[in-house]
């Protein structure tokens, strides 16, 4: 699976490089990504791909926080997008300590339109590994929308 490690400050990111990986140089989570919500926590997870996609390309999501795995719900089918702007918010009742957390986000994406061979879509598996500050100050205003993950795609 090819790895994304997001650097804090300047966003650089460093690629660590499997055979047949592709480098990806789209932030899947940005320094404000992991919110205490009251009954848990929430995280906001980027679209790393160049144009809009059906959120039904979205496969196989998995989290994990401090090495935990974050049980999640099925992800149902839905007719609606996961626009580049966008961040998903996956919501967990599982409670957080404040201060830093290790975040893992890992996920499959299968892009329309494009074919891995003959009747054979492309799928594209995608992780995110960051230290995430619980409830991490924004340094400057987003032009990203926070959209819980059964509204990706609908009208705001």
């Amino acid at each position: 699976m090819a790895v994304t490690k997001e650097c804090h400050a300047q966003q650089r990111h460093a690629h660590p490089r499997t055979p047949g990986s592709a480098l990806v140089s789209l932030a899947i989570l940005l320094d404000d990504a992991l919110r205490s919500d009251g009954a848990g926590f929430s995280l906001r997870v980027s679209l790393p791909w160049i144009r809009s996609l059906p959120l039904a390309s979205l496969h196989d999501l998995r989290v994990t926080i401090d090495g935990d795995d974050v049980p999640l719900p099925e992800l149902a089918p839905s007719p609606t997008w996961w626009f580049v702007q966008d961040r998903i918010v996956v919501s967990s009742d599982v409670s957080l300590e404040a201060g830093t957390h290790e975040v893992l986000v890992a996920f499959k994406l299968l892009i329309p339109n494009m074919g891995a061979g003959p009747g054979q879509p492309l799928i594209l598996p995608f992780a995110a590994a960051r230290r995430l500050e619980l409830d991490a100050p924004l340094e400057a205003p987003r032009a990203s929308r926070d959209v819980p993950l059964e509204a990706v795609g609908s009208p705001a």
